[in-house]
Parts: structure tokens; C-alpha cells; sequence
């Protein structure tokens, strides 16, 4: 049987990762005053563990003031490092290769974690929750613009602070490689402040970093640059972005932006959508298997630069098609792997990929492939009923 393109490995710089399965980038709030916790070395360690080639760590703050919600991680100082180092090493103890988000909430920081609501944090309520450095804790954005309705203004950004802040990123790359992560993702989508400066709706400056499109695109350059300049040459870069938002930032821009990374060092754009407006996309709204895939694709042949599928990617056969189809290069998968960690694992012998469960570690390899060669009539729960 020929090798599925699923499982067959990817070179991208000088890494190369075990299969195309990514896990994407996925929210827990769940740290500790910017600090990973257990949840979040199990939580990573499992994905590992079931096979995936790459585990990518949720949207990591490269300033204080980005934090979402008091459970986000940072990495905006050197004291982060060795806890992130540690989740790093176990990824790679379970044969992954680890990745980690960096990110900036701009206007959508100093809220609720989603299950406690998602409105924006008063300061009693920030405080009772152990935040002692409210003040710290600032909205900015491109200009001084609400997220949503009866949602709190933020300040816009002088023109002399932006710079910083793209440097924020570059500090935080270097923080990433000391903990040893092997692929840095910005993320520039979903209505964070790198999409924030992108979007006409959210962006209505008239400096150098506003107005024309090109301006628009001005601090996402900065950020790519600043990072590709700490972040080590043989390392994989991957930028993240909304390639449709409904909201005046499109799959044209996606691609025009895409023309100007690559040269810089972005090595794959992740390609998912909305965020700008307080609702979804209209193809979100009630999406259909793989509806950000065509993101991919168009990005892929008209940008010319390796792309990463997302978006209710959720059977073996389907991101095995969105492969050979060559609509993509990557296919990452998120709340499928919440429900099912072994994912990587399963696809691998749904497509006959994976005999002796190599994708596994010893604990699990030696007695799974002992039971399939003692009991071969045995199906997996998840092949349905016997």
C-alpha cells in the first residue's frame, strides 16, 4: 500500500516532522500569573503522545499587556523559559516536534475566560481573581476603537511605541528558542492586535502604519522581521492570519501579504478567518467539514508558499484528500483533538499507515501492537461496533 501523504514526513528548514498532522494553537487559560501549569504539560504531552508530527502551544503573550485573560500564557520575560522549556522537552520526549503560538490580545485583552462569560474584567473582579498589576494591563490597539458593542475603548498606540512592541515579538522569539520550541507561529488573526492593525474596520490611523493597504500591512512586516531576526535561520516560521474576515480583509489580502513574507523568512501561512467583527464569518456560522480549506489552497498557488489547512478538518480520509488534492501542505486539527487525543494515532491505522504503532511511545506502542497481533479480529472503538 502506498504511504498516505498524511504520514509521509515534511521537511520545512532544517527540521522535519514525523507526519503532516499538526495540532493547532489552542486557548486553555489555564496558566498561573503567565506561567504554564500541569494542565498544560499534560495537555500538550497527550497530542504527543498520540502521534501528532507537530504540537503547537496556544497563543503565548509577548506583553502584559496582550494577556487576554488571567489564565493566558507569556513569554514577555526570561523568567517564563523554563517552565515553557519544560512542556518543550516532554513534546519532544513523546517523538513531536513542539511549536508555540506568540501573540498580543490588543483591544480584546482584560476579559473573562469564555466559560466565566467572556465580557470584558472590572478591576475588583480582575483583583479578586489575583491580578495585581491592573494597571499594567492596557487595551491598546491601532486606534482607539471598541471591539464590539459596550465594550471598553481602547488607547490607540503612539507611532513611537509601535516599534517596540514588534519588538516585543522579536524578544519573545528568542525566549522561545532558549526553551527550545522548534517552529514559532505569529498570530495575526482572529481580531488580535497584528490583525487589529490589518483590518480597515479596526485600523483607522493616518500614519505610516494606516490608511492603504500597504500601510495597513506595515507593523505585520515589522513583527516578521523582528522575529525572523532572533528566531535561529534553520527554524521553522509560520504566520498565522484571518484570511477572510468579513470585515474588508479578504483572501486578496492574504495572498498580497503572503508575497511579502516569504522573502522575509515565513516559511508557511496557517490559514484560518474571522475575529474582526463580533461575530463569526458567515462561512462559520454553521460551517461545513474543511469550509477554511479553500483559504489554504488560494493561498498556497497564488502566494506561493506552503500552506496549513484548518477549520472542522475531522476524519482520516478528508485530510488525507485535502493532501493529495494539494490544497494544502499542513493539516491541523483542534477541537477533534480535544475530543480525541489519539487522532494521529487512529488516522494513521484507518489508512493503513502505521502497523506497529510507531507513532506511539513504548508504553503504549508494546501493548497495542501486541493486541493487534494477538487478536487481529479486534477493532478499535473508534472503527464503530465489532
Amino acid at each position: 500500500m502506498t504511504q498516505p501523504l498524511l504520514f509521509t514526513p515534511l521537511r520545512v528548514r532544517e527540521l522535519t516532522l514525523r507526519n503532516r498532522v499538526v495540532v493547532a494553537p489552542m486557548h486553555q487559560y489555564s496558566a498561573v500569573k503567565g506561567y504554564p501549569a500541569d494542565w498544560h504539560l499534560m495537555n500538550a504531552g497527550r497530542y504527543a503522545a498520540g502521534g501528532a508530527g507537530l504540537v503547537i502551544l496556544e497563543s503565548t503573550k509577548v506583553e502584559r499587556r496582550g494577556c487576554g485573560t488571567v489564565g493566558d500564557l507569556g513569554i514577555w520575560d526570561d523568567a517564563f523559559v523554563p517552565q515553557l522549556a519544560r512542556v518543550a522537552d516532554f513534546v519532544h520526549q513523546c517523538g513531536a516536534a513542539a511549536g508555540i503560538q506568540l501573540g498580543h490580545s490588543g483591544r480584546k485583552a482584560r476579559i473573562q475566560r469564555p466559560w466565566e462569560g467572556g465580557r470584558p474584567l472590572e478591576r475588583a473582579e480582575a483583583v479578586a481573581l489575583g491580578t495585581e498589576d491592573w494597571d499594567a494591563w492596557e487595551l491598546v490597539a491601532p486606534s482607539a476603537l471598541p471591539a464590539d458593542e459596550g465594550a471598553p475603548a481602547p488607547r490607540a498606540l503612539a507611532r513611537e511605541e509601535i516599534r517596540a512592541v514588534a519588538e516585543a515579538w522579536g524578544k519573545a522569539a528568542a525566549r522561545a528558542h532558549a526553551a527550545g520550541f522548534d517552529v514559532v507561529e505569529i498570530h495575526g488573526a482572529h481580531g488580535f492586535l497584528i490583525h487589529e492593525f490589518l483590518s480597515p474596520l479596526a485600523n483607522q490611523r493616518t500614519d505610516e502604519y494606516g490608511g492603504s493597504e500597504a500601510k495597513r500591512m506595515r507593523f505585520a512586516l515589522e513583527v516578521c522581521e523582528c522575529v525572523r531576526a532572533t528566531w535561529p535561520p534553520g527554524k521553522p516560521l509560520f504566520l498565522r492570519l484571518s484570511a477572510e474576515d468579513d470585515a474588508g480583509w479578504g483572501p486578496a489580502q492574504s495572498v498580497a501579504l503572503a508575497k511579502l513574507v516569504k522573502p522575509m523568512g515565513v516559511d508557511v501561512i496557517d490559514c484560518s478567518s474571522g475575529g474582526i467583527l463580533g461575530k463569526p464569518p458567515a462561512g462559520a456560522v454553521k460551517p461545513a467539514y474543511g469550509y477554511q480549506v479553500p483559504y489554504a489552497e488560494k493561498i498556497k498557488k497564488e502566494g506561493r508558499i506552503m500552506t496549513m489547512a484548518v477549520g472542522l478538518i475531522v476524519h482520516a480520509e478528508q485530510a488525507e484528500a485535502i493532501l493529495q488534492e494539494g490544497r494544502a501542505d499542513l493539516v491541523a486539527l483542534a477541537r477533534e483533538m480535544l475530543y480525541n487525543p489519539n487522532w494521529a494515532m487512529d488516522a494513521a491505522q484507518k489508512l493503513g499507515a502505521d502497523a506497529e504503532f510507531e507513532l506511539a511511545p513504548p508504553p503504549y506502542r508494546y501493548w497495542l501492537a501486541r493486541r493487534a497481533a494477538t487478536v487481529p479480529e479486534v477493532k478499535p472503538s473508534t472503527f464503530g461496533s465489532r
